[in-house]
């Protein structure tokens, strides 16, 4: 064979002019990606050992999750493919939240090719519909998770829960504006809705063919579950209008209210006005937080757009979660109730909230005609320099929601108030993992 026929297959490169020709071409490592490669690799070694990975399975290896053990089918000799384990479900959400990642399709794709996530699953495989199933469906295991979590970290001394605050912050529903219609509009969607079921159930039974039938069953069902939410945002079309019955049986509010509207695709959300001024649909999620180091105590999901009113019931689930009431609660001016204020001074909780300037001019802070005990006890609090410094305190827990954010907690990913309240709890627990465990870190670096 001729030599300029032996390396026929090689690209022709052109013959080097002047110098180049004297000095010869030059010789480089071109990059070949055809090539098959066999490595050995050890998965224990893919991070590092102060990885947060790590952080978030110590946490979920010293927990009791008998709970969700004993709905396993696959025992013993029975059988049956065995499952994937709890444990792994849960330090993959944990580890996914704080990295960002909201979806089960988006979770299932890094198992494979993420060195973290591979550290992880420690060569098991998952699919994003146990996955998605896993995350909605554990919202009591997460409760009762936090609720340990945060009694170990007070065991402990890190925190310390006779000074808490709380806030509001509002996230952009899995919901369109558009989808919101009044009575009239829901009225006539569910006739179609109704009508379209009817006639694909009566096309299913009478005709035979297979394949034809499995395609108008899935049409039927996709009516159906429409059919099911338009039902459910008449339903909620229905609260709204009893909720300004009351408001007009109270005086209303002196402004004249257009016909209330519901949304077909996410009944329970609730058109907010968000932190850019804009309107969007959206839920109110209250966070209450250790003041000032920013560990999630309580979170609360409503569709409420306003925060007044919303301090006592959130002082009630900190009761039943820690069994006690903190000492002081600080909370921001839209929280303003003299009502709270008086049952929180009652139940011997010191509230911290800057009194609303009066149009008069007129010192807030100063005593007024008809105050209560908690009332007048509330604006000396706060006209003092230390009420005053004590309330600055209130803007770190905004740093949870800034975290949760950079989590990329800015549209929820699920429909349903049930389910969103869910997808808190898993941000909450992260937080409090990944931040407990930093503060015991601290804690250990400074006492050595």
């Amino acid at each position: 064979m001729a030599g300029d026929e032996l390396f026929g297959e090689l690209p022709e490169q052109a013959r080097p002019q002047g110098d180049a020709a004297r000095q010869g071409a030059p010789r480089l490592r071109e990059p070949r990606r055809d090539q098959i490669e066999l490595r050995s690799m050890d998965i224990d070694s893919l991070i590092g050992e102060d990885h947060s990975a790590r952080v978030i399975w110590r946490y979920v290896e010293g927990l009791d999750l008998s709970e969700l053990e004993d709905r396993i089918k696959a025992r013993g000799d029975r059988p049956g493919h065995p499952a994937t384990s709890p444990r792994l479900l849960l330090a993959l959400w944990l580890y996914a939240t704080s990295d960002g990642v909201g979806s089960a399709r988006g979770l299932a794709r890094p198992c494979e090719s993420h060195d973290a996530y591979r550290w992880l699953c420690g060569g098991v495989s998952v699919n994003h519909h146990t996955l998605s199933d896993f995350r909605v469906g554990c919202a009591d295991l997460l409760d009762r998770l936090l609720s340990e979590h945060l009694a170990a970290l007070a065991e402990a001394g890190v925190v310390d829960l006779d000074t808490l605050a709380q806030d509001g912050v509002r996230i952009r529903a899995n919901a369109g504006t558009g989808s919101f219609r009044r009575e009239a509009t829901l009225d006539r969607h569910l006739a179609l809705a109704q009508a379209v079921v009817a006639e694909l159930k009566r096309e299913v039974e009478t005709h035979a063919d297979a394949g034809n039938q499995r395609q108008r069953a899935a049409r039927e069902r996709a009516a159906r579950e429409r059919s099911e939410r338009v039902q459910k945002a008449q339903t909620a079309l229905a609260e709204l209008k009893r909720k300004r019955q009351q408001l007009d049986e109270k005086g209303g509010n002196g402004k004249k209210m257009k016909e209330p509207r519901a949304s077909m695709t996410d009944a329970d959300a609730r058109i907010m006005k968000m932190a850019d001024a804009g309107f969007r649909p959206a839920y109110n999620v209250q966070v209450a937080s250790a003041a000032g180091e920013q560990i999630v105590a309580a979170v609360a999901v409503g569709n409420n757009g306003s925060d007044r009113g919303l301090m006592r019931p959130m002082l009630e689930e900190l009761h039943t979660r820690l069994g006690q009431l903190p000492q002081r609660h600080i909370v921001d001016g839209g929280f303003c109730s003299a009502e709270d204020i008086e049952w929180a001074h009652e139940q011997g909780v010191a509230v911290y909230c800057p009194p609303t300037q009066s149009k008069s001019g007129v010192d807030p802070c100063l005593p007024r005609r008809g105050d209560g005990a908690g009332v007048s006890a509330w604006r000396e609090r706060m006209g003092s320099e230390a009420g005053k410094a004590q309330y600055k305190v209130r803007t770190i827990c905004e740093c949870i929601h800034a975290r949760w954010r950079n989590w990329d907690l800015r549209q929820l990913p699920v429909r349903g108030i049930e389910k969103v309240r869910a997808v808190v709890l898993w941000h909450a627990l992260t937080n409090n993992v990944l931040q407990g465990a930093r503060m015991c870190a601290d804690r250990r670096i400074a006492t050595a």
